[in-house]
């Protein structure tokens, strides 16, 4: 799917990713840190294709968190940084399927063993880092 670039179509997103964060932030500290790293990517996968989209340009592919990132940074000065934060939060477990499918982990392991070390909260504060980032650059478009 073609999405249609445009910065109303880059608020609807940016919308969605606050709400999912906001479920992330729900499921913290309920021995479930998978969800929370889920819930973390949509949300970061929302706002960087919010940041793609009200640059006028169309998205019609997955480019994974950090090929978004990098491209954003690249070509946005004033987002320097955000490649960082998000290699950051993929480092500690941000990842749309590491976090859901067995098939990622060694056997017997499952996702909702695999990230018992992982400081939520923190993760949770670089996310919504990156979202205002990308809030405050989709508003000055």
């Amino acid at each position: 799917m073609v999405l249609t670039p445009s910065v109303p179509e880059a608020l609807r997103w940016l919308c969605q990713a606050t709400s999912d964060l906001q479920a992330a932030s729900n499921d913290i500290l309920h021995s479930c840190p998978n969800w929370v790293l889920f819930k973390v990517h949509q949300a970061l996968e929302k706002a960087l294709v919010a940041a793609v989209l009200c640059r006028g340009e169309a998205f019609a592919g997955h480019r994974g968190l950090m090929g978004m990132a990098r491209r954003l940074e690249a070509e946005e000065p004033e987002l320097r940084g955000l490649v960082l934060d998000v290699q950051w939060l993929c480092d500690c477990g941000v990842d749309g399927k590491a976090t859901q499918y067995p098939s990622y982990h060694p056997f017997p392991m499952t996702p909702s063993e695999a990230f018992p070390s992982v400081d939520e909260e923190e993760v949770l504060k670089r996310a919504q880092k990156v979202l205002v980032t990308l809030k405050d650059h989709v508003g000055r478009k």
